[in-house]
């Protein structure tokens, strides 16, 4: 069955007024966790459209006062792009992606009848090809995460709070220049550091860090489970057996095994 635009798009547009301010618009961006913001008229109709790129170039132009408080004084309405570009809902799915490749465009505007009724960008493709295949819960390599947050062994705590902060993950995996592993900086680490008086904010990660625990990639999911209750760790590090020293593979947490069985298709929900 062919997809459609309204299969993969975000319902609803997000959107700000032209006389919106460069400052503003960061702050809807940042807490709305979106890349772009319609600009819309005082009737509502979007007019235009401005993304997290206008504002680095705003950024860059401010390179000293002067010029900082002319970018201060710009709006939505000096930086949108015009036209915006759209899909009709209907449209399939892959006519929609290629013209976004032809035409270097990372979002459209979904129209149905000429009515605005949501977005889909490059996300949206991401996160459906995410999502395909039947899930297999054999090993760890099934369930790990390949993507990994990670810093050196000379990344304070109080930038891996803020990297923890900003992604939402629960910890960082801490490396050496190698890429070897060297333990990992979790949030109950970070309680620890809390408690230190006068910490200074120069305190490496390597001086609150816990060891990492590690298993190879070809494990069973019960070995991993029964390793994280008997450790009682939440993760586990993934490492190639034949190069246990490099750069690891992924990560397995706890919540990748839960996700695995909250998964529609998982023998747990059947």
């Amino acid at each position: 069955m062919t997809k459609l635009v309204r299969d993969l798009m975000n319902p609803g547009i997000m959107t700000c007024w032209p006389d919106a301010s460069l400052g503003q618009i960061a702050v809807m961006l940042a807490e709305r966790h979106v890349h772009a913001l319609f600009v819309a008229d005082r009737r509502g109709r979007p007019i235009g459209i401005i993304t997290d790129f206008d504002l680095l170039a705003g950024e860059w132009l401010s390179a000293d006062q002067e010029s900082l408080t002319a970018m201060r004084s710009l709006t939505a309405g000096d930086l949108m792009s015009t036209p915006i570009h759209t899909v009709a809902a209907d449209e399939p799915a892959v006519s929609a992606a290629r013209r976004m490749r032809d035409e270097l465009i990372r979002r459209l505007m979904v129209v149905d009848k000429g009515r605005p009724v949501g977005v889909i960008s490059v996300s949206d493709f991401i996160r459906d090809l995410a999502s395909r295949g039947k899930p297999s819960r054999e090993t760890v390599g099934d369930v790990m995460s390949d993507a990994m947050l990670v810093c050196r062994d000379k990344t304070t705590v109080l930038a891996a709070a803020r990297a923890m902060a900003d992604t939402g993950w629960r910890s960082v995996l801490v490396l050496s220049a190698a890429g070897k592993a060297l333990g990992v900086f979790s949030g109950l680490d970070l309680l620890k550091y809390c408690q230190i008086d006068d910490c200074p904010d120069t305190t490496l990660v390597t001086e609150v860090m816990h060891p990492a625990l590690t298993i190879e990639i070809t494990a069973s999911l019960h070995e991993a489970a029964k390793t994280m209750i008997e450790a009682h760790h939440h993760r586990l590090i993934v490492v190639d057996p034949e190069q246990p020293d490099a750069i690891p593979l992924g990560v397995i947490s706890s919540f990748d095994i839960v996700a695995a069985m909250a998964h529609p298709d998982s023998v747990w929900q059947q």
